[in-house]
């Protein structure tokens, strides 16, 4: 049905982002599911699911915890799940989120978090590009 370059985009987004192979990417409303199965920080060992601070960081101890497999390009830039898209807000939700996760903030930490640095960094840099971009956003919609 799709063919050319709009066929081979189609194709090349059903892809994961690199460096989250193997995680599937689901609605927005998955993230607000967090219930008694809420994950357990890898560091200490507490509830790392409510209450870490944009899923990021465990409550408890601070550590850097690994992307949420839940969390969908839309949910993580904290935009609607439309085609329209404010992106001056975008590029605001970029920078904030890159000045909590960019692997430089992380050179003194375990090797752990340097890794769940660099997998949030990367996921943060493809939300951003994909729905930056109209032609990219319109085929995250629909994928």
């Amino acid at each position: 049905m799709w063919g050319g370059r709009v066929g081979a985009l189609l194709r090349v987004r059903r892809l994961q982002p690199a460096g989250v192979s193997g995680r599937t990417l689901l609605s927005c409303n998955a993230v607000s599911q967090a219930g008694s199965s809420s994950p357990r920080c890898w560091n200490c060992g507490g509830s790392g699911g409510a209450g870490r601070e944009d899923g990021f960081f465990c409550p408890r101890c601070r550590a850097l915890q690994p992307p949420d497999p839940t969390r969908d390009y839309f949910s993580l830039m904290d935009c609607n799940r439309s085609f329209r898209v404010d992106t001056t807000k975008l590029q605001h939700r970029f920078q904030q989120l890159q000045r909590l996760v960019h692997p430089d903030f992380f050179s003194q930490r375990s090797k752990t978090e340097k890794d769940f640095s660099e997998e949030h960094s990367t996921l943060v840099n493809d939300a951003y590009k994909t729905l930056l971009a109209p032609l990219n956003r319109g085929l995250y919609l629909v994928s």
